[in-house]
């Protein structure tokens, strides 16, 4: 169940990223599917912490392949497509790698690793997708704070599923 909820949430972030205009909050630029992304790092934890660090680079690997073919269904260009995909394995591998080093509690654990998952998703993203580097979506100028806007949002599902799992789900 889990795995399919982990890959359910990537789909879904690519359905509705492309199906919604972006919120624009003031100068913030924040894509529908944002809230969905950050949801899976979350997922992606409660993945590895059952079936371990390898087989979770497995279910990485399919996820993408299934992100990357959905992206290009929805009619993502093909540069939108490869920043995608670079952006997916730099978000979940650092994801994992965290994930996986720090030794603290499980809920912190997915607090942290998410965050930096989270980071590096938006950061990466927004400057080899949206901005004059690639597609060309979104000026210089508002490269900043489309990756805070994304950060900030991702953060904040980060810190809702670990109150979550913290109130709700008992691991060690």
């Amino acid at each position: 169940m889990r795995i399919l909820l982990y890959i359910a949430a990537i789909i879904v972030a690519n359905v509705v990223t492309a199906s919604f205009n972006p919120i624009i909050l003031w100068k913030f630029i924040v894509p529908m599917g944002t809230v969905f992304i950050g949801t899976t790092f979350i997922l992606r934890d409660l993945v590895q912490q059952k079936y371990g660090r390898k087989n979770t680079y497995y279910i990485i690997f399919i996820a993408l392949l299934l992100s990357a073919l959905t992206s290009w269904l929805l009619g993502d260009t093909l540069w939108i497509v490869f920043a995608s995909t670079i952006t997916f394995i730099f978000s979940e591998t650092f994801d994992t790698e965290v994930f996986t080093r720090l030794k603290c509690s499980f809920e912190k654990r997915v607090l942290l690793s998410g965050t930096v998952g989270g980071i590096i998703d938006s950061g990466l993203f927004v400057i080899i997708g949206l901005s004059p580097i690639g597609a060309g979506f979104i000026p210089w100028e508002a490269v900043g704070y489309a990756i805070i806007g994304q950060v900030v949002v991702k953060t904040i599902m980060q810190f809702l599923g670990y109150l979550t799992i913290r109130k709700f789900i008992k691991f060690k």
